[in-house]
This record gives C-alpha cells, sequence and structure tokens, in this order.
C-alpha cells in the first residue's frame, strides 16, 4: 500500500489514470481486500491504522480534496473506528483511551 501511495504522489500519470480508474490502478499492486478497500473509498482512518507513513497519507489525502483539519479529524476516527495503529512506525504502543503527555 505504501508503494502505491508513492507512486501516486510522485508520478503525475499515476495520478490522472487513478483519477480516471482506480481499480485498474490499485490491480497493478499487491493489496489486501481491506487495503484496497480503504484506498478506493479513501478511508483516511483505515489507511492510518493500516500502518501508513503519515508524509504519503497525508498528500493521498489532499489529491482527495480533504482539507488538513478533515485529514487529522479522519486518523483520529480511524483509530476511534478500527482500533489502534496497527503497523509501523505509528504503531500504537498505548490502548486508545490512555493519554501520552496529557494528549
Amino acid at each position: 500500500m505504501q508503494k502505491f501511495l508513492f507512486d501516486l504522489n510522485r508520478d503525475r500519470a499515476v495520478q490522472q489514470e487513478f483519477r480516471a480508474d482506480r481499480p485498474a490502478v490499485l490491480n497493478r499492486y499487491d493489496l489486501s481486500a481491506e487495503e484496497r478497500g480503504a484506498l478506493e473509498t479513501g478511508d483516511i482512518g483505515l489507511i492510518y491504522v493500516l500502518g501508513v507513513n503519515g508524509q504519503l497519507l497525508m498528500h493521498y489525502a489532499a489529491l482527495l480534496g480533504m482539507p488538513w483539519a478533515d485529514y487529522i479529524a479522519a486518523m483520529r476516527a480511524g483509530v476511534s473506528r478500527h482500533g489502534p495503529v496497527r503497523a509501523g512506525v505509528y504503531a500504537m504502543t498505548t490502548g486508545v483511551d490512555e493519554k501520552v503527555a496529557n494528549v
């Protein structure tokens, strides 16, 4: 999934093709059904929970036309809806109801 987002963020041709035919572009990547569904629907919260790097994800959100505040809210909603971040650098080591540094 991160490879797809990296390619999408860097290649204008991939961006144009994605806008025209999402399934065709996604077929070129090794994605689970859950990953594919999240990308097809633009579910930023689930994509975040699946462990995508935030630098890649914020550009994807912008490509979808999502304002910054909505992007941040979508990530928080994703954790509430789907549970802690499962993998990657953002994997959560605390429960979703625990506060860290009073946040």
